[in-house]
């Protein structure tokens, strides 16, 4: 009966305008914030010692943004995921850098697309895969009714799903070994043995080695690819750059300083309540 009225709610919030969607979305961002105190000390602790605010004014201000960008983040999801495919990656209103999508394709190498928890990272997929094939890694959420309307939220279009095991990361190497492009969340903590301690925002970060590994043994394209939430509800701005990568040293340091860079530009959407600095089960932490 729960999972028959979420789908329905879900559904309905779908027939909203975007920007009614973000006006009830930064409500429920303030409302989630002071009715949840765990919440609220994790966005806290995690943006306050990210240093990105330059005196206690700054931060205030900031973090009042970033509650209301949180909750804008998950009420656009039923409108991303139950419009038409169209409809939605018409709402992305300028795409920067999409020469290194068409050099990569020009000299048929595969692609790996690094997207992190900032802006509309759903977006980001939905209007690749529009263009051209993409496998993307995902976990599946512990809700069973969520998990279903994500799989057809997000397999549209050229757009196929990897579940995050050994299995999955299989069909991503066999992608790109067929030259095609794949969709990862760099910053997703991963399992154990699958990720090393490198610094991200002034804190260690269990941060994954897949997509280096995936990058150096396939040749593939690195592009770190975002889509900016414009205000208003306006839509959406898609920003694609490459990432070259020295394997000589820490990839995964490499990614987080790149995306470190990105996420200054409009840190407010970056999701700062995500249990990035978390140590998965079996991994001993390092000396915070």
């Amino acid at each position: 009966m729960t999972s028959l009225l979420s789908r329905t709610l879900f559904r309905l919030l779908s027939l909203l305008p975007l920007a009614a969607l973000h006006g009830l979305g930064a409500l429920l961002g303030r409302a989630t914030y002071w009715l949840s105190k765990h919440y609220a000390r994790r966005t806290e602790e995690n943006l306050r010692r990210s240093n990105l605010a330059k005196d206690e004014a700054a931060y205030q201000a900031l973090l009042a943004q970033t509650i209301a960008e949180a909750g804008k983040s998950i009420v656009e999801l039923p409108w991303v995921w139950c419009r038409p495919l169209d409809h939605v990656c018409a709402k992305v209103q300028t795409v920067q850098g999409w020469e290194y999508v068409e050099a990569a394709q020009a000299a048929r190498r595969g692609m790996i697309f690094l997207t992190p928890h900032w802006g509309c990272f759903e977006v980001v997929g939905l209007y690749l895969g529009k263009n051209f094939p993409l496998t993307n890694l995902y976990r599946a959420p512990k809700q069973a009714w969520l998990e279903a309307l994500m799989l057809r939220g997000r397999k549209r279009g050229l757009v196929k799903l990897a579940t995050a095991d050994v299995g999955g990361v299989r069909i991503l190497y066999k992608a790109l070994k067929r030259g095609e492009a794949i969709g990862l969340l760099p910053d997703q903590v991963p399992g154990n043995g699958e990720g090393e301690w490198v610094e991200f925002f002034n804190r260690p970060a269990y941060t994954m080695t897949l997509s280096g590994r995936l990058a150096q043994s396939s040749g593939a394209a690195v592009l770190l690819a975002c889509a900016e939430r414009l205000p208003q509800g306006r839509g959406y701005a898609i920003r694609i750059e490459p990432l070259e990568l020295d394997f000589a040293q820490s990839v995964p340091l490499q990614i987080n300083r790149a995306l470190e860079r990105i996420i200054a530009t409009a840190p407010a959407q970056y999701l700062w309540s995500y249990n990035r600095y978390k140590a998965p089960h079996g991994v001993t932490p390092p000396n915070d």
